[in-house]
């Protein structure tokens, strides 16, 4: 993990330690939390316009800003405790949706590739 990531991770353990909340942090518990604060920042986007999606007024950044730092905290606590490090996680998934979605065949497309035979 990156080392940015690592600061924040051993961050979020310190603040769960501290107020002895290890017990809840179980990953069912932390990735319906993460569920729960993904639902939060898609209802910032909601009704808007795919062009208002790109020009967000202060107070409406403001708030998103807000959920992103939940979100992020509750991946990063979630892979934490699972002893998954997320940079290489994501660069795995990175190197299989490479391999899925040929840019030549799929450049300008928004269609889903088929699965990757095993």
């Amino acid at each position: 993990m990156s080392t940015e990531l690592e600061r924040l991770a051993a961050r979020l353990r310190e603040f769960a330690r501290a107020r002895d909340w290890e017990r809840f942090h179980t990953p069912k518990n932390l990735a319906m939390a993460l569920s729960g604060e993904a639902g939060e920042l898609v209802a910032e986007f909601q009704w808007l316009t795919p062009e208002e999606s790109l020009d967000l007024d202060p107070a409406t950044l403001a708030r998103v800003r807000s959920e992103l730092g939940d979100v992020t905290a509750y991946l990063v606590r979630l892979a934490d405790v699972l002893g998954v490090d997320l940079v290489e996680a994501a660069n795995a998934r990175l190197d299989v949706n490479d391999r899925r979605y040929d840019p030549e065949l799929y450049r300008g497309s928004a269609r889903k590739a088929p699965p990757l035979d095993p």
